[in-house]
């Protein structure tokens, strides 16, 4: 007998169930590094860069899987044999992959405190409820130019980075140095946005032991003349450079380098990514940088970037460490 399809029910808020594989791992503690799972495990990228992450950090990591829309809210009596057994079947298969997923990271930090959640509902429902209490959201990528992400849903990644009070990563293949010594790119525009995305830049290239590329991109098409178009240069590189000499003093171990640079922020990043550990930038900007992962520039640059793409949200959104 064929099962039924999934009926058509608004969004509501994600049934969820927590999955703890080994007993006394407790919820309580650090927020942790939260993961979207893919359950193919030939497309474990994300997984792989959120694990290495919540390693460095000292975090847990939690692994979240998401199927899709919620079930519907109807007593056992009503509910038919064959969608009883169409929903076990889902959370079968959810419970298999998270515990393939939580043996997998075991195999690759044996000490790392993991914790996993299957939960029922649109996967950028999922992972927005997951982030007011994350340090980090991974999401992983499937080459954007397809329409598929990393739930099958090419609306899972924007929604959650503009909701989401914490950064959000978004990985699309195994991470790479290009044979360079390893190095972030940050975005900069000169604004308190892009500033806060500066200091996550500099934290995270210290946890790595990499160093730091600060680059500020514009066009001249709106300059009428050489010299408006070099004044406002000079302005930009004399802005970039007092940013990052400010987070110099507090980070003396990461070796930082700024430039300016003429162009089109979508094909200066994909340059850029080519060869960078991640991809930085600030969100809900004025403009530039800070403002572009909520419109077509975002879409572009998550589509080029051959490196994970790490977005920070407003200084005022975030929470305070804990």
């Amino acid at each position: 007998m064929t099962s039924p399809q999934a009926p058509q029910v608004p969004e509501t808020a994600p049934r969820t169930t927590a999955w703890i594989p080994r007993p006394g791992r407790a919820r309580e503690g650090p927020r942790p590094v939260v993961v979207g799972l893919d359950p193919n495990p030939s497309h474990r990228w994300a997984l792989d860069w959120a694990a290495d992450e919540a390693d460095r950090r000292g975090l847990p990591l939690r692994i979240v899987y998401a199927q899709g829309l919620p079930t519907v809210r109807v007593t056992q009596a009503d509910l038919l044999p064959s969608w009883e057994q169409w929903n076990r079947s889902l959370h079968e298969a959810g419970e298999l992959a998270l515990g393939d997923a939580v043996a997998y990271v075991e195999d690759r930090h044996p000490q790392l405190m993991v914790t996993v959640e299957l939960a029922e509902g649109e996967p950028s429902w999922v992972l927005r409820e997951q982030a007011p209490e994350a340090s980090l959201i991974v999401l992983g990528s499937r080459r954007l130019s397809t329409g598929r992400e990393l739930f099958t849903s090419a609306s899972v990644a924007l929604p959650v980075i503009a909701h989401a009070p914490c950064p959000v990563v978004v990985v699309r293949e195994p991470e790479h140095t290009a044979g360079e010594p390893p190095h972030f790119v940050v975005g900069v525009d000169g604004s308190a946005e892009a500033a806060g995305a500066l200091d996550f830049a500099f934290a995270e290239a210290a946890l790595r032991g990499a160093s730091l590329r600060a680059v500020s991109v514009w066009h001249p098409a709106f300059l009428r003349n050489r010299d408006e178009r070099a004044g406002h240069e000079a302005m930009l590189e004399a802005e970039l450079t007092q940013l990052v000499s400010e987070r110099e003093a507090a980070y003396p171990a990461v070796k930082a380098g700024h430039e300016v640079v003429l162009g089109h922020p979508v094909h200066v990043l994909g340059e850029e990514s080519a060869r960078a550990l991640g991809i930085v930038v600030g969100t809900r900007g004025l403009g530039g940088f800070t403002g572009m992962l909520l419109g077509s520039v975002s879409q572009g640059v998550l589509h080029h970037a051959r490196c994970p793409v790490i977005t920070v949200p407003l200084a005022g959104k975030r929470r305070a460490e804990a």
